[in-house]
């Protein structure tokens, strides 16, 4: 006899991952990376689709291992206890040989449990994830949070399949005739990418234990704080670095919840919860007359007062008065997506940015009274070591003239299924196909110069922060205690990236004492290398 909805189990969630590498930064995503400092972003989609869920009837468990810090044993054991019908889990390429195993694992312990597993790289080759492992259901696409609802309702309910569900021969529980069939697995076509985000409730944040994620994240100066999702997921929608805008959010597919939508949800999780802080994590947050009347309403119902926002955005996307705007609205910080200094690049990822957008809209934005932070990728191929030189001349300068704030450095990895990983097939510049290898722990591609080369310009680019004008510029700003707690989290996260692309690699463990001596030793190596503050200070008069 089939279940109703209110008694139909589902938790969503991450089993950890147990390992000496660091905590995996894997929820809200796009670039995979184990930190030695931890940072837990807010998962998004998983959270739209827990509570879609529980909207929707269902009864709904959040099990977040990794941001819990927990065992994989006491994650097991808790699953077992709750005793669900379905596991929803999201996997990115450089952990789903884990998952292939930990699926496995699951099963042989909870045979009667579904599992239903999603995100980029199961999007990209879902026929890949059920030869591997014993996983039921497969969605492709980045709108799973509503397609769960209606592959639970197809089952419990009757109602018609929607595309992008992978399922196995035999599988009774779906009635739905398949679209294709290739070998034993079935699929109900096409991804569904239609709906409108406007239907969607309110993230449930304290079914979804918010507060795992109001504290450790660098974005924040002002805590408790949260993430926003205002889009899926950027509008430009082309690089061809991004996994994102080529599997879960394919070109032509963006959209985004209307301002006053947006803005309902600010206004929730201010009046209830006491945010202080919203990052929107959308890849680029709405422009024009969209972001006019969000800016506006903020501005005019005085949560401008009440909350400061951040938001990733293009360098060559706003005029002076929208960052003015922005300002007046109660924005604090701007992530912008730099990846290089060099043309050629920026061109051959088609990121549709000249070299002078990078100092033409920090400038604009730090002028406004924002905080801009830059994320800038080193490795690749077609780049030489004086190229790579040149990307991290233009981020020291845009520090020293105070248009960046802070940064974030990674080396480029080429995700499967992303046209950068295409080339690199055709061109025979990948020095690995094992999915393990794309944890951000080393180059994956073929480059002009060295690994131990590429390591020790990732930590110079890092260096960056430790301009002395940067330095003495911060320090004066110290205005309150937020100040204080923002600067000391700035520099706790610099000496873990710092050991992140450590060549060795060896420094890993982020409580231990060797953790600290190995990173204030290349701390001090780093400052070593710049002018002294009295030098600075000439500078900066």
């Amino acid at each position: 006899m089939k279940k109703e909805k209110s008694d139909v189990t589902v938790v969503v969630g991450y089993p950890p991952i147990e390992t000496e590498k660091g905590t995996p930064l894997l929820s809200q995503n796009r670039q995979f990376q184990y930190f030695n400092s931890p940072t837990y972003i807010y998962p998004m989609v998983p959270a739209y689709a827990a509570s879609n869920l529980k909207d929707k009837g269902y009864r709904v468990y959040w099990m977040d291992g990794i941001s819990e810090g927990k065992k994989y044993d006491q994650w097991i054991d808790e699953l077992t206890a709750t005793a669900p019908d379905f596991l929803l889990m999201e996997t990115k390429s450089p952990v789903v040989k884990a998952h292939w195993k930990i699926i496995d694992d699951i099963k042989s312990k909870i045979p009667d449990l579904k599992i239903v597993i999603v995100g980029d790289h199961v999007t990209a080759f879902p026929e890949e994830t059920l030869k591997n492992c014993s996983v039921d259901y497969i969605i492709k696409g980045g709108d799973y949070d509503f397609v769960i609802v209606n592959l639970l309702n197809h089952i419990y309910a009757g109602e018609d399949l929607e595309g992008g569900v992978y399922w196995r021969d035999g599988d009774k529980n779906i009635k739905a005739k398949p679209k294709q069939t290739i070998g034993k697995f079935h699929n109900s076509g096409p991804t569904a990418l239609r709906h409108k985000l406007d239907d969607l409730p309110f993230v449930d944040r304290d079914l979804t234990k918010w507060e795992l994620y109001a504290y450790e994240n660098g974005n924040y100066k002002y805590t408790p704080a949260t993430y926003m999702y205002s889009g899926r997921d950027c509008w430009w929608n082309r690089c061809t670095f991004c996994v994102w805008d080529h599997t879960i959010n394919p070109i032509g597919s963006y959209r985004s919840f209307s301002p006053e939508r947006l803005f309902a949800e600010v206004k929730h999780v201010v009046d209830n919860y006491g945010v202080r802080e919203i990052f929107d994590d959308a890849g680029t947050l709405f422009i024009g007359p969209k972001l006019k009347k969000f800016c506006d309403l903020l501005i005019e119902s005085g949560y401008n007062k009440k909350v400061v926002y951040g938001c990733n955005m293009r360098f060559n996307a706003l005029t002076q008065e929208y960052y003015d705007l922005m300002a007046k609205a109660g924005f604090r910080f701007i992530l912008y997506g730099m990846e290089s200094g060099n043309q050629k690049t920026l061109d051959k990822l088609d990121k549709g940015t000249k070299e002078e957008d990078t100092i033409n809209g920090s400038r604009m934005a730090s002028k406004a009274g924002l905080e801009p932070h830059a994320t800038i990728m080193l490795g690749y191929p077609w780049e030489s070591y004086e190229d790579a030189k040149r990307t991290i001349e233009v981020a020291k300068y845009c520090f020293k003239k105070g248009y960046f704030n802070t940064m974030q450095a990674t080396i480029v990895i080429p995700y499967p299924a992303t046209p950068l990983w295409k080339e690199c097939k055709e061109k025979g510049w990948l020095l690995t196909e094992d999915y393990d290898d794309y944890d951000m722990r080393g180059a994956v591609m073929k480059i002009p110069f060295s690994e131990e080369k590429l390591m020790a310009l990732t930590q110079d680019l890092y260096s960056a922060f430790l301009s002395p004008q940067y330095m003495l510029r911060k320090v004066i700003s110290i205005r309150n205690l937020d100040d204080i707690k923002f600067f000391y989290m700035a520099g706790k996260k610099l000496m873990g990236h710092l050991l992140d692309f450590d060549p060795s690699q060896t420094d890993v463990n982020f409580k231990s004492m060797k953790f600290w001596k190995n990173a204030g030793r290349k701390l001090l190596s780093q400052f070593s290398r710049s002018k002294t503050l009295v030098d600075a200070e000439k500078d900066l008069v």
